[in-house]
């Protein structure tokens, strides 16, 4: 239990009728990189709240860094730094004075302790700069260098790398790696590209319509996403027709009005050409691809979805 950093147990939020989060129970480790998926309105960012002490769970209990009282896991929060929504920053200050108030607001004595996140970030350079006239990724490296500033074990980030360039978002990707392997902290992270989730996460935890649907390691994620043929027509009804006409127990997944994905039969690529061209299907698209992070998110919800 020692490198238990957050369970829950049945955790659940309810705003009158309408249920956010229904009954999830979840287990973090330390030194690993959780990422979080779902869908907007899923329910990430009201448990990454719960978590961070921000609001109340209706129902279920959960334990941080091994401790349940409410007391207890008060106490606990100092070794938590989080990122939520958006990231309260003094635009009329400079870097370096948002990072003392920082630093004070979360009971750091180390007065060294703003130039050494400073350092970590790459944002030493830019400690005078008043934060209205900063770029956004460097708004960005200053949010998480706010949430290191109490030395913290757990570090909660939400939708951290929305608004960012390219360039910005391998930075991120780097430093929170960084953080992860040099500091042994663990990262909690939500994040609507899951292309850079599958490059970072050592860990995902899958939530759909306020449940937790699948827990896995990047290793059992990488065994599931298998490869495929990608079907693309305007008839899917009657290109499943064909498939299990002319194969032998197809296995696929409708993933849209327009798409199919054949999980079988991955060599019969031109016979399955051939029988579309003769019932005269028009196909837009028939191609042997491997499941990214995000089709395997649309394999295991039940179809598109906006993540």
């Amino acid at each position: 239990m020692e490198d238990i950093v957050l369970q829950t147990e049945h955790l659940t939020k309810k705003y009158g009728s309408f249920t956010v989060l229904d009954n999830v129970s979840v287990k973090l480790r330390k030194k690993h990189i959780y990422g979080f998926i779902g869908e907007n309105g899923a329910g990430k960012s009201t448990f990454m709240k719960i978590v961070a002490g921000l609001t109340y769970p209706t129902e279920g209990t959960y334990s941080l860094f091994g401790r349940s009282a409410a007391s207890e896991r008060e106490k606990m929060r100092r070794y938590i730094g989080s990122i939520i929504e958006e990231p309260s920053l003094y635009s009329g200050y400079s870097v370096l004075q948002n990072l003392e108030l920082q630093r004070i607001l979360a009971g750091n004595p180390d007065k060294s302790a703003c130039g050494k996140v400073l350092d970590m970030v790459e944002l030493s350079e830019a400690k005078h700069k008043k934060v209205r006239t900063l770029s956004m990724g460097m708004k960005q490296r200053l949010s998480i260098a706010l949430a290191l500033t109490g030395n913290p074990q757990l570090l909660i980030l939400d939708e951290p790398i929305n608004g960012l360039d390219p360039k910005n978002i391998v930075a991120l990707r780097n430093l929170l790696k960084k953080l992860n392997e040099e500091k042994n902290i663990t990262i909690f992270i939500s994040s609507h590209i899951l292309s850079e989730l599958y490059l970072l996460a050592t860990d995902y935890i899958f939530i759909h319509k306020g449940k937790i649907i699948e827990a896995l390691t990047h290793e059992e994620l990488e065994t599931k996403c298998r490869k495929y043929i990608c079907i693309k027509t305007d008839n899917v009804p009657a290109a499943l027709v064909v498939l299990d006409k002319i194969l032998k127990e197809p296995e696929y997944k409708v993933i849209s009005d327009q798409t199919i994905h054949l999980y079988s039969d991955l060599n019969a690529v031109e016979t399955i050409a051939r029988a579309f061209m003769q019932q005269n299907l028009v196909v837009t698209e028939l191609t042997v691809m491997e499941q990214s992070l995000e089709d395997y998110f649309i394999l295991i919800t039940g179809g598109a979805a906006h993540v």
